[in-house]
């Protein structure tokens, strides 16, 4: 007897099943790329996005109360007390943080014009901080080291480098997410100090109808 050398055929129903497995596998292998390229064009669309003023829990109330050390003497303690009592900007940067070092050029220009800049370290090795600011040199009036960066949350931080305006009177009246730069300055934040010192000229509160324009 003469046997076929031709393989059995597969029925239509175990092709059916052994293509669906397939396409299910290369579904499970497309899975990971079709996220990645979602965040790749999540990351495109938020490049050159303008810088934020937000809206935080800490807006409008007392910059919140803390004691915290020197960093360029841990041994003195910081608290409210220690603020100045003019208007100022309170810079949250740390040695650690790409953007911060984009800005650091910026603060230094702020601080020539004579606008007051306190710094609050954040989240920062104290040797990486210092050396930070020998290199770029210091804008700061002062800053306090906020290693657990408790204080920055209490302020309302979402990421460094974030600024808030304060007023004569310890109140914050704005929030910027992000960098300074010349063109957020001129356009949101001179105007909202120039309110703010004006007010502190007087001796009088800030007017509310000014604020809430000059510093949105």
């Amino acid at each position: 007897m003469t046997q076929s050398n031709k393989s059995p055929q597969k029925s239509p129903e175990k092709k059916g099943k052994q293509t669906m497995k397939k396409s299910q596998i290369r579904i499970w292998f497309l899975i990971p790329l079709i996220i990645f390229a979602a965040f790749i064009v999540m990351l495109y669309f938020r490049l050159g996005q303008p810088t934020d003023i937000v809206t935080n829990t800490a807006l409008e109330r007392p910059v919140p109360a803390f004691e915290l050390p020197l960093l360029s003497d841990t041994s003195r303690i910081m608290t409210n007390d220690n603020l100045p009592d003019q208007p100022f900007l309170m810079n949250i940067w740390g040695s650690w943080c790409p953007t911060c070092i984009i800005e650091h050029p910026f603060l230094m220009q702020l601080e020539e014009r004579g606008v007051n800049l306190v710094g609050v370290n954040y989240k920062d090795d104290i040797g990486d901080a210092l050396g930070y600011l020998n290199r770029g040199g210091d804008p700061f009036s002062m800053s306090i080291q906020d290693l657990s960066g408790q204080f920055a949350l209490d302020l309302g931080l979402t990421g460094a480098p974030e600024t808030f305006v304060v007023d004569g009177e310890g109140v914050i009246r704005q929030h910027i997410v992000g960098e300074i730069n010349e063109s957020n300055w001129q356009s949101r934040i001179r105007p909202c100090l120039m309110v703010l010192n004006e007010a502190d000229k007087s001796n009088v509160s800030p007017d509310p109808d000014q604020v809430k324009e000059a510093c949105k």
